[in-house]
């Protein structure tokens, strides 16, 4: 029997995120880059990946508020950067975003990166406070959800020790040839929705021999065969691309399930972190 996959998740707090989202990295701060948001929206998606650090806050929010959609049918994300780890500052940096987007509340606010040992000597305790100022965005009706995004489960686990309130989202980077998949299953046995960022992979990934032949088994495009396979593994994949075309194929990924002998196969790719960005690695400037 086919495995459906919905078309959006339920978050541990019960509100409901679409299960493909738009992603705005390296969008222009401009109205060309604010178009590429408008035909997403118009493409049919109505989850928006943003956050402070993309530099674009001011002409994402103004799509969103031009697209003709009703406020509640979007689901808009954005992340507090690792400038704005203390309690006051990740309060500060909420209420910027919220006046760039020009929108009363985000749907889900997350933090970026986590701190690590690399960056500093306390770095559990920093990301205590971090979350304890998340908590209070979310108690104040800020953000309908919040979490963190490129946590792993030793970044994780001393946070649930304090926490009063679970991370309900961690976006993590997850492709073919790095699928961080035991990060992911942890992720899901925490009731934590795990996102993709990414999930399309390098060049290669897409044009190798494997997603060849898949695509020609599946009648489907290589790039759907990548979210598929994510979708799959119970993550919810952000793309983004400033094709029309494209931008509608991706969302054509609910029709079709992959075999669980070509989920292995894909799971067995080559191990590619060529331009992975991972955590510990991370300098702080």
């Amino acid at each position: 029997m086919q495995r459906e996959v919905e078309k959006s998740v339920l978050l541990k707090n019960g509100v409901e995120m679409p299960t493909i989202g738009y992603g705005t990295w390296q969008i222009e701060n401009s109205s060309a880059g604010a178009d590429a948001v408008a035909a997403a929206i118009r493409a049919g998606y109505r989850h928006i990946d943003g956050a402070a650090r993309y530099e674009n806050e001011v002409s994402v929010g103004e799509r969103i508020r031009k697209s003709g959609i009703a406020r509640e049918e979007l689901f808009v994300t954005s992340k507090v950067w690792f400038t704005h780890r203390s309690y006051d500052k990740v309060l500060a940096a909420c209420d910027t975003t919220l006046k760039d987007l020009g929108l009363d509340y985000v749907d889900l606010y997350l933090i970026h990166w986590p701190a690590v040992a690399r960056n500093y000597e306390n770095w559990e305790e920093v990301n205590a406070e971090t979350w304890r100022a998340m908590e209070e965005i979310y108690r104040s009706g800020k953000a309908r959800a919040v979490g963190v995004s490129n946590f792993l489960p030793q970044h994780l686990e001393p946070l649930l020790k304090t926490a009063e309130i679970v991370p309900m989202v961690n976006q993590i980077e997850f492709r073919p040839g790095y699928p961080q998949l035991e990060c992911a299953k942890w992720c899901l046995a925490q009731g934590i929705v795990p996102e993709a960022w990414r999930p399309l992979g390098a060049g290669a990934a897409l044009t190798g021999d494997l997603m060849t032949e898949l695509s020609k088994k599946y009648g489907k495009t290589p790039a759907q065969i990548c979210l598929r396979w994510g979708l799959q593994h119970g993550l919810t994949p952000l793309v983004k691309s400033a094709n029309p075309v494209r931008m509608r194929e991706n969302l054509d990924v609910y029709d079709f399930e992959l075999s669980k002998e070509d989920m292995d196969r894909i799971d067995a790719m080559p191990r590619d972190d060529a331009g992975a960005e991972k955590p510990e690695e991370l300098v702080e400037r």
